[in-house]
């Protein structure tokens, strides 16, 4: 499937220069979605994940699904303030600012291994600090999956040589 025809460019948003990648055509499309869904979902299962994680917002949305899909059980890493129990939480640069995520502190045990998916790989800070919060918790990160991944930002090269799998390559 050629995933790269449901997807939208939304030129400057969210402020000018940045191309953004919209991806609400795919996830509406059934099709579209439960093809993503099922591939993301098998990489997931061939890195003999525990848990998903995925990062606020699309992350929420992708990784959901895909660890249904993947029968693994999923983990939210949210914005501050968004969690009711305690927290561990990391600082971070995106690509147009600054940004800091947080994980209940017993969200992931020790050793549990763990795929993060999200929806767009660009310069990798939000997976970086995703990592981090991950293994500050003991868990073990084996694999990372995007819908999109911006191959000019080089993200991957913060991803500490872990197995990638991007559905879409800009």
């Amino acid at each position: 499937m050629r995933f790269e025809d449901y997807i939208k460019n939304v030129p400057d948003f969210p402020i000018p220069g940045i191309q953004f990648k919209d991806i609400t055509t795919l996830i509406a499309d059934p099709v579209a979605f439960k093809a993503a869904v099922d591939e993301l979902a098998q990489f997931v299962r061939d890195q003999k994940a525990e848990l998903v994680v995925g990062p606020d917002a699309r992350g929420f949305i992708v990784g959901s699904a895909v660890a249904y899909a993947a029968h693994v059980g999923f983990i939210p890493v949210r914005k501050p303030g968004k969690l009711p129990r305690e927290t561990i939480s990391y600082d971070y640069d995106l690509e147009y600012g600054k940004n800091t995520l947080c994980m209940h502190k017993d969200a992931v045990k020790p050793g549990q291994k763990v795929v993060i998916i999200d929806d767009l790989l660009a310069t990798g800070g939000t997976m970086d600090a995703t990592i981090r919060l991950i293994e500050a918790a003991g868990g073990v990160v084996v694999g990372l999956g995007f819908l999109i991944e911006l191959v000019d930002l080089n993200g991957k090269s913060r991803l500490k040589n872990l197995p990638v799998k991007t559905l879409i390559q800009y």
